[in-house]
């Protein structure tokens, strides 16, 4: 699977979705949560005969949601669930300075 496809799964949610952020600006408004942004921030390739014979993308994806809401937690795991892409919650975090819970899965491309 590919990131592109990835994009596309998290766009199936009906949430909006980034890269890394929403840009804010007064033409295009950052969307109220709940929202989902990715990162690419990670692989986990396999090397053989010194080249990546496996290559193994391992990006973040992070929910944010103004109050703890399950039913938005269970779209977005069903969305990975139902396309055969394993994840794991890495955290729940209260972001005081932004008043949202952030939800940070790891996933395995």
């Amino acid at each position: 699977m590919t990131l592109q496809e990835l994009v596309s799964i998290l766009n199936s949610t009906g949430l909006p979705v980034a890269h890394s952020h929403f840009k804010n600006t007064e033409s295009s408004p950052a969307p109220s949560p709940p929202f989902i942004t990715y990162l690419d921030d990670g692989s986990a390739n396999f090397f053989a005969d010194n080249k990546v014979y496996v290559p193994i993308k391992n990006p973040t994806v992070e929910l944010y949601t103004d109050k703890k809401d399950l039913s938005v937690e269970q779209k977005l795991e069903t969305a990975l669930n139902d396309n055969g892409l394993p994840f794991e919650l890495e955290d729940e975090v209260w972001i005081e300075s932004e008043r949202l819970f952030q939800q940070i899965y790891n996933i395995t491309l």
